[in-house]
């Protein structure tokens, strides 16, 4: 079958041998600092052989693959030739973790699924057994694997992975219709899951009525502005540079969409903007989806209404300076959202798309298999917001 397949040299930088380790298992390197460790990737598209399904396990038909923010780190790197993504991973992986597919077979104990089943799966691959797993923290898992980072993913025309992580789209057909755009809506499941988990989860939301302020309008933010809309926030205020991505955030349910260039020729500060048009109460909730902390975090606490949140779901390499008489005078509060799993929150966004909360429309651009490099080289202009693979066209 054929796989997009990313490989990178092992070679840690000074100081930074002792970070990775051997897995006992498969022999292979894994580290939780990529961008200390693997040098000079490349992405390769090769014929592997077609993986079979084992106790536990589904094989599934990749039917759409969406490229992330990741997948684009893996191909960026610095001046010595570092990858630029920082977290978790292990070389050569078949890349892609946002994937949706028909079941093509079950292995021996995979209870609940059935061959033709339409599913997505999580990208967490938790172990349950672990003390942060027992204490349902399934995303901080102390021995978690992540399919399209550390074992084989989504960007080929087979992938392999355990029920237990898996969830039916079968409920969808009545509102999309085709297998096809069924499995494009559950591609977009687990970044709507990372923006649900952070908004909803771990922050615990906040109360309908409330007023919102994104920064950022890529796959993460637009899935957040459709949260906060179906969550019942009245104002939803959005700063994103992309006139592409400006349109499409007033799709999902911004009410105002900011050109950070355009404030920046007018003399205006982000926090001016919310505070004008909250007439003065401030952000009830922000989402902090652009990974760009050199540039919101001082306005996020300026615009900070009282008992407000500030959930963190973007990931930057420049640390942010915190003002804690902000959080203290204000009753702030600030939250840090990782992964999408547990709480029942693919379940949940199922649900909500099913209910019409059509998340299809960021999908931009469709590439097939063979045409994955390109795909990558267009995603890193980040002018558009998901991009897909199609591996069957």
């Amino acid at each position: 079958m054929k796989a997009a397949v990313l490989s990178a040299k092992f070679e840690p930088r000074k100081g930074w041998e002792d970070k990775a380790f051997k897995d006992p298992s498969s022999g292979k390197m894994k580290t939780h600092f990529g961008d200390k460790i693997w040098r000079y990737p490349k992405l390769e598209l090769k014929d592997i052989p077609k993986p079979k399904a084992g106790p536990g396990e589904l094989l599934l038909r990749v039917i759409a693959c969406g490229i992330c923010g990741s997948d684009i780190h893996f191909m960026e790197t610095d001046a010595d030739g570092y990858m630029v993504y920082p977290g978790f991973s292990s070389f050569p992986c078949v890349i892609g973790h946002e994937f949706a597919g028909v079941v093509e077979e079950v292995g021996p104990g995979a209870a609940g699924f059935e061959k033709g089943d339409l599913v997505c799966t999580e990208e967490m691959f938790w172990c349950g057994e672990c003390i942060p797993c027992r204490m349902g923290l399934l995303n901080y898992c102390k021995n978690i694997e992540e399919i399209g980072f550390t074992v084989n993913g989504g960007m080929a025309e087979y992938a392999i992975t355990r029920a237990k992580y898996c969830w039916k789209l079968n409920d969808l057909l009545n509102l999309y219709k085709s297998e096809e755009r069924v499995c494009e809506a559950g591609s977009l499941v687990e970044p709507t899951g990372v923006a649900y988990n952070g908004i909803y989860v771990v922050s615990g939301g906040f109360k309908p009525g409330g007023y919102a302020v994104v920064y950022g309008a890529g796959p993460i933010g637009l899935a957040g502005i459709a949260l906060l809309k179906a969550g019942g926030a009245t104002k939803i205020i959005v700063f994103e540079p992309s006139a592409s991505r400006s349109e499409l955030a007033k799709q999902v349910g911004a009410h105002w969409v900011l050109d950070p260039a355009k404030l920046s020729e007018e003399g205006t500060a982000y926090h001016e903007k919310v505070l004008e048009l909250t007439n003065g109460h401030g952000a009830d909730i922000q989402v902090e989806a652009a990974g760009a902390f050199d540039q919101t975090w001082k306005e996020m606490e300026s615009s900070l209404a009282i008992d407000g949140k500030m959930v963190i779901l973007g990931r930057s390499p420049k640390l942010p300076t915190i003002d804690p008489e902000i959080y203290l005078k204000r009753r702030g509060k600030l939250y840090g959202g990782m992964g999408h799993s547990g709480h029942g929150t693919f379940m949940n966004v199922i649900r909500l798309m099913a209910g019409g909360m059509d998340m299809t429309k960021i999908i931009t651009k469709r590439y097939p298999l063979d045409k994955v490099g390109d795909a990558l080289e267009h995603a890193k202009k980040r002018i558009d917001a998901k991009i897909t693979i199609k591996p069957f066209g």
